[in-house]
């Protein structure tokens, strides 16, 4: 089933430390947001690819994407990363299906994508979580006051997919009550909207730290062997 995407990409990136967007920084001679880009520029289900910018950084991106502007658009992001994809979704055109995906997460699996597509489309949303692995803790003021039970704890990744009527009007009323959120999903769930789980992959991981890259370079070099 067909879909377009937001992928916010107008952060600044400062616990990576780089001294610019985290998303131009490489892996393998190629700008992260290229590994992400091409994953959905080589699904024929995605009909357009709406890219969140800082106008900082609008020269380098055109510089980038001169020969994929076809199918990518390109907003400019806001102070939140709620209010970029806000952005993004005015952009949006002809679509039932929307999704939001991180651009510092370059190892989305399309199995993925479409079943999160499927869900959000026969449900109206879906996002993609695994299962919390670690022991997990309250904690106030460096003392433990409880140890949370994990067996319904999930780890929240992206995509987040939706029928745009519904992530359209979750944002709006957003906006209107002012209300800052910690994920699209988050915005719709308060608006009642049921919200269903895809199984994500552990190596969908999200670049956020220097240490982030070696898990990277890991994830890419195993990927290869398995070619």
């Amino acid at each position: 089933m067909d879909y377009q995407v937001i992928i916010p990409a107008a952060g600044q990136g400062k616990r990576m430390g780089a001294g610019k967007n985290k998303l131009l920084l490489e892996l393998q001679e190629q700008p992260v947001i290229l590994h992400t880009l091409n994953v959905f520029l080589h699904d024929q289900n995605c009909k357009g690819i709406i890219l969140v910018i800082q106008p900082d950084d609008e020269l380098m991106f055109k510089e980038l994407l001169n020969p994929m502007e076809e199918k990518i658009k390109t907003v400019y992001g806001g102070t939140e990363r709620q209010f970029s994809v806000y952005n993004g979704l005015q952009a949006v055109k002809d679509t039932e299906i929307v999704l939001v995906h991180d651009g510092a997460r370059p190892f989305i699996k399309l199995s993925i994508i479409h079943q999160l597509v499927n869900d959000a489309h026969m449900h109206g949303a879906a996002i993609a979580a695994v299962p919390v692995k670690d022991t997990i803790k309250k904690v106030m003021q460096n003392q433990v006051m409880e140890t949370v039970e994990r067996s319904s704890l999930w780890q929240v990744q992206t995509p987040q997919a939706f029928r745009f009527s519904i992530l359209f009007h979750a944002h709006q009323q957003a906006h209107r009550e002012k209300f800052l959120g910690t994920d699209e999903s988050s915005l719709v769930e308060r608006l009642g909207y049921p919200v269903n789980i895809v199984t994500g992959d552990y190596d969908n991981i999200k670049l956020t730290t220097p240490e982030d890259l070696y898990f990277a370079e890991a994830i890419l070099k195993k990927r290869s062997e398995m070619k």
